[in-house]
């Protein structure tokens, strides 16, 4: 058996599997493939609507709040919210938690100004500050919820309304892993392919009344407004992507919604780090009250048993345990589709190496 644990592109439920290796040979009885037929044909937006539909409901969002599917990964929005958000002369607030955050903070220089309000990068990212002001001037404050190289989490995202400014979210790495209140937020963004679909499109929530606010123009493909007007359909957009997307959101309404997949994920989380904590054999990278529900990153002090121990999961088909290049290690990536069972397999493996070797 293979236990996928990488970071992403990541593992997908079986089902959005079977259902979408049927639909590139015959779309819905069609005789067409999902691969050819035309985005703007009743087939592929009965897609689209579906898609957006369930997001809406997943989130319980509220009518200023609008869904697209773009072009693109996390790391095109962090030039293009700025871009649309940022003047020249403005100040944006950001928190320096890890790689991911970095790039946003270097995107968003090129638009107006930053102030990072918190940075943990001298702890190489070990923990998560919660003490930082915000200035009462900024135009958003922007956040990454999710570590996914580095292992943290934000543990409550509530931590961020005090500020009172708009509020802007990298949720590549954990969207729709748990209950929040999705309407606190002006902006997400998410990489689809870690716990909505596969890679090539990117899911934007977007609060349509922080928009139209900047003074520059925006090129026509990087303004939001433009994509809410078009319903995600400016150009054509990636079409199998967004059908996998939609068929991993009927999946997570069918396993009880985000309520549903958290009760999941927080099992996983509690087996693999009771097992962690169990161990000194194994360390954790990240300070216990911050660490990541979705990717768990750990080490083994002595080098030469850290290969022995990589070598063994790959003998045992667990793939994509590597820690990522700039921090080595381990990493554990427990997304929603990941079964409880590949988290238990890991730790049984953990325990019996620790017993051979500790």
């Amino acid at each position: 058996m293979i236990h996928n644990f990488n970071a992403g592109p990541s593992i997908l439920p079986k089902e959005v599997f079977d259902e979408a290796s049927r639909a590139t040979l015959n779309f819905n009885n069609t005789g067409l493939s999902i691969l050819e037929i035309g985005h703007r044909t009743p087939l592929f937006k009965s897609v689209m609507d579906e898609a957006i539909g369930l997001t809406r409901e997943l989130m319980n969002l509220d009518s200023n709040h609008e869904v697209l599917f773009l072009h693109g990964g996390a790391s095109t929005q962090f030039m293009q919210a700025p871009m649309n958000l940022l003047n020249e002369n403005d100040v944006a607030a950001y928190t320096d938690t890890g790689v991911w955050a970095t790039k946003a903070i270097k995107e968003a220089k090129l638009f107006g100004h930053v102030e990072i309000v918190c940075n943990s990068k001298e702890a190489d990212y070990s923990f998560l500050p919660k003490e930082f002001e915000v200035p009462p001037s900024a135009k958003y404050l922007h956040i990454t919820s999710n570590n996914t190289i580095h292992g943290s989490q934000w543990p409550d995202l509530s931590l961020f309304n005090k500020y009172g400014v708009p509020l802007v979210a990298d949720m590549s790495s954990d969207i729709l892993s748990r209950q929040i209140d999705f309407n606190k937020f002006d902006l997400i963004y998410a990489g689809a392919q870690k716990n909505v679909g596969a890679a090539g499109v990117n899911l934007v929530v977007i609060n349509k009344n922080i928009l139209g606010k900047i003074n520059r123009s925006i090129p026509t493909m990087m303004d939001y407004r433009n994509h809410i007007e078009a319903g995600s359909m400016l150009n054509t957009p990636p079409v199998f992507a967004v059908y996998v997307c939609m068929l991993t959101l009927r999946w997570l309404k069918n396993k009880g919604g985000v309520a549903g997949i958290e009760k999941i994920n927080n099992a996983k989380a509690k087996l693999f780090y009771d097992t962690l904590d169990s161990l000194p054999f194994f360390k954790g990278r990240i300070a216990k009250a911050d660490r990541s529900k979705m990717n768990a990153t750990f080490t083994i002090e002595d080098a030469v048993l850290e290969k022995e121990f990589l070598e063994l999961c790959n003998s045992e088909g667990m793939i994509g345990v590597k820690g990522h290049r700039t921090v080595g290690g381990f990493r554990g990536s427990m997304y929603n589709a990941l079964p409880w069972e590949s988290v238990k397999a890991l730790t049984d493996l953990m325990k019996e190496f620790a017993s051979k070797k500790g």
